[in-house]
């Protein structure tokens, strides 16, 4: 079981940068396959980014490629949501989660350990 702790939200105008963290316990989190996903209030919870365990692939949503980049310090057993040119429709509670396999994936049911979330919030 890995635990996962999100940090780095806040409150931002259009066009502003956030870089989200999420730090793993346990020295076997860094072998996992990470992603983030986020949740606006009255919708699902939908994917935004997902990286393999040695960080060399990744994956994004296309409402945010170009705009955000993840990444990962496994020596500090740290994710990265590098947040950029961020717009109104990018606000909602962002979960960082793992998943058992040093593979990405960009499906929410494939990740059985989730963060508490960090609220993103855009203001136009």
């Amino acid at each position: 079981q890995v635990q996962l702790v999100e940090s780095g939200g806040g409150l931002v105008q259009a066009g502003g940068s956030l870089r989200l963290s999420c730090t793993g316990s346990g020295r076997t989190a860094s072998t996992y396959g990470m992603g983030w996903f986020r949740q606006a209030p009255g919708k699902e919870r939908t994917f935004v980014a997902a990286i393999n365990w040695s960080g060399r692939s990744t994956s994004y949503a296309d409402s945010v490629k170009g705009r955000f980049t993840i990444s990962r310090d496994n020596a500090r057993n740290t994710l990265y949501l590098q947040m950029n040119s961020l717009e109104p429709e990018d606000t909602a509670v962002y979960y960082c989660a793992a998943r058992q396999s040093r593979y990405l994936s960009d499906t929410k049911e494939e990740y059985a350990n989730w963060g508490q979330g960090t609220q993103v919030t855009v203001s136009s």
